[in-house]
């Protein structure tokens, strides 16, 4: 045995013992049994395309530890929880840093959205997710699922069925191996999905319809439909209100930003020019100045746009977690992404609608601080001409000009 498999050797006692040390009764999918399915997956695939030992042993040790972040932490941060556990494992042998970190590399390519680099990164990712390429996909989805409601992570379970719809709609096979092997199964569970999904969606109606009265049945279907115009009709008045009283805030904005431009102009022109002469003016103009462009800042402030990030990842658009009507969320999107999440977005009434009203919120949200930056900007302007005002009266009304001087000379008129 050579020195990468005894370190294989090594690493599957390793993780073998990790399993064993915690309890794994929630970990009804992400258990060790899955990690040996993994396993015995990379070893037929790498078996296929040959690899070298040393190769190999990077696949099988980052298949043996990919999964081990489940046993501490959320699935969201598991894999990098994994790679920790790996490297303390690597720090007690004698491996090159090259060899740790391609096995760090393997083990973060098992995320959803992260792309393969390489074809050992194809393999262990085509190896984590055999299942939807197989008979068994039903039952591990299952498995997946009960195993989050046992963890409580009910913000994984909203929409289970169209979550792993989108799952399989963005997923493909890397290695040629498993795009032989597996598309065929998993198109045919992908259609029965789709089918499932599209059943349900035809029997639902957006979320707060179904509303039942007291003492009656479900509602006709002619005052579901005025229900649901009424939602509608709400939904479009508000946001037509919000973004009415976003350009009011605007035009409030730039009525400041003129009226103060042209007396900071006038400032800078004509009393500036003055003040060498009436010094006493200087404090009132300086007052006025102050003010003036203080107040200009805070209607700036009001309307200066704010940049996001704009752009998803499929992981947000499965969880619900994007707002895909605001352009701030996906100006930096490529098309087809879009097209591909706005289509998910309409096939999910309840997505839908809120995506509607996360969007009136964020509205709201942007009025509050409009209006409230507006609010002080209005609030530090009237304060500015009253004290300007008072400043120049009393400066006007205590000044004491000097008496000037004039001198006769007597002179002897010419006679």
């Amino acid at each position: 045995m050579n020195l990468h498999q005894t370190l294989t050797t090594q690493a599957e006692e390793h993780v073998n013992r990790l399993f064993k040390s915690v309890d794994t009764s929630d970990l009804i999918y992400h258990n060790i049994e899955h990690t040996q399915r993994v396993v015995t997956h990379c070893m037929e695939i790498s078996d296929h395309y040959r690899l070298p030992q040393n190769e190999k042993a990077i696949l099988l040790i980052a298949a043996w530890f990919h999964d081990t972040g489940h046993l501490y932490t959320t699935p969201d941060a598991h894999e990098a929880k994994s790679v920790e556990l790996m490297k303390e494992f690597m720090s007690s042998h004698a491996v090159e840093s090259d060899f740790t970190e391609a096995v760090e590399q393997c083990i973060l390519a098992t995320r959803i959205e992260t792309q393969p680099h390489n074809l050992l990164q194809e393999i262990i990712k085509d190896a984590d997710v055999y299942n939807l390429g197989t008979s068994e996909f039903k039952v591990t989805n299952k498995q997946i699922k009960k195993e989050y409601q046992r963890r409580g992570l009910t913000e994984l379970l909203k929409d289970w069925d169209m979550q792993t719809l989108q799952l399989l709609e963005m997923h493909k096979f890397y290695t040629t191996y498993c795009q032989e092997q597996l598309n065929q199964k998993k198109e045919k569970n992908l259609a029965k999905l789709r089918e499932k999904v599209e059943e349900k969606i035809a029997n639902a109606a957006p979320q707060g319809v179904q509303f039942q009265p007291s003492g009656k049945d479900n509602l006709s279907s002619t005052k579901r439909g005025l229900i649901n115009k009424g939602i509608q009709t709400m939904l479009r008045l508000t946001s037509e209100n919000h973004l009415e009283l976003s350009g009011m805030a605007d035009g409030k904005a730039n009525i400041l930003i003129s009226v103060n431009a042209i007396i900071i102009s006038v400032i800078l022109t004509v009393l500036i020019r003055k003040i060498e002469v009436d010094r006493h003016l200087a404090i009132p103009t300086f007052i006025f100045l102050f003010f003036s462009v203080a107040t200009i800042i805070l209607a700036i402030l009001a309307t200066r746009p704010q940049v996001t990030v704009g752009n998803f990842s499929r992981t947000d658009v499965m969880h619900k977690k994007t707002n895909l009507l605001f352009f701030g969320n996906f100006f930096r999107t490529s098309l087809d992404e879009y097209k591909w999440a706005m289509s998910n977005l309409m096939q999910d009434p309840e997505y839908l609608y809120g995506n509607l009203v996360t969007d009136i919120h964020s509205l709201g949200v942007v009025l509050g601080r409009k209006y409230n930056l507006l609010r002080k900007a209005y609030n530090l302007f009237m304060v500015g001409i009253i004290l300007s005002v008072l400043a120049f009266i009393l400066a006007i009304v205590l000044h004491n000009p000097q008496t000037n001087t004039v001198i006769n000379s007597e002179a002897s008129s010419p006679l």
